[in-house]
């Protein structure tokens, strides 16, 4: 169950900084990285599937996280072309999200920050303060969307989507924010279209 938790807290969260979901203090979206194999030839890709079971479908069972990644997946690939083929996939689908712990390092003043917060910027401390860091922890996710040729068994394209992780969204805004992070990532696919299939809701 605490593993659930944490993959619906990953996952829900990546995206706060795309779609106005927006998270406290961060003016900027998740990052977004791909890898391709540059020998690969992409034109020759018309069918897909997603890998069974995935990598974020825990202990025998689909988690509801993994519906909403094959659901929006399918959405965008096929804005670009690709039709679904269970039968006969070209292309095999793949997820899996992890978290990590990170500290973040503010430069000073620190006077207006927690337990200093009562001056509340009426008045400067001791000058020396200006010269301390201020340090915080925050929840850092990544989720992976592997593409992999279907026949040789191998990883053609990678998109890695990094962000800050959040507990307090609604299920709206869930699926606003998975919908968010796989069209930030498939925007940079090399097949079709390379805008986003719709705005999420």
């Amino acid at each position: 169950m605490k593993n659930c938790k944490n993959l619906l807290r990953l996952t829900f969260a990546l995206t706060l900084g795309l779609g106005g979901l927006g998270l406290s203090g961060c003016a900027t979206g998740p990052q977004v990285q791909v890898e391709m194999d540059r020998s690969a030839d992409f034109g020759q890709y018309k069918t897909f599937a997603f890998v069974s079971p995935l990598g974020t479908d825990r202990s025998g069972y689909q988690t509801i996280v993994s519906g909403q990644l094959k659901a929006s997946a399918q959405r965008e690939l096929e804005a670009r072309g690709l039709r679904y083929d269970a039968a006969a996939p070209q292309l095999l689908i793949n997820f899996n999200a992890s978290l990590s712990e990170k500290l973040r390092v503010s430069p000073g003043p620190s006077y207006g920050i927690g337990y200093y917060g009562y001056r509340g910027g009426l008045y400067a401390p001791w000058p020396y303060y200006r010269d301390m860091n201020s340090v915080s922890q925050y929840t850092e996710g990544t989720l992976n969307i592997d593409v992999v040729d279907a026949v040789r068994k191998q990883m053609v394209w990678e998109g890695v989507v990094t962000g800050t992780v959040s507990d307090h969204l609604t299920p709206e805004q869930t699926e606003a924010a998975i919908n968010r992070a796989l069209a930030a990532a498939f925007v940079k696919f090399p097949i079709g279209s390379t805008a986003p299939a719709a705005k999420a809701p």
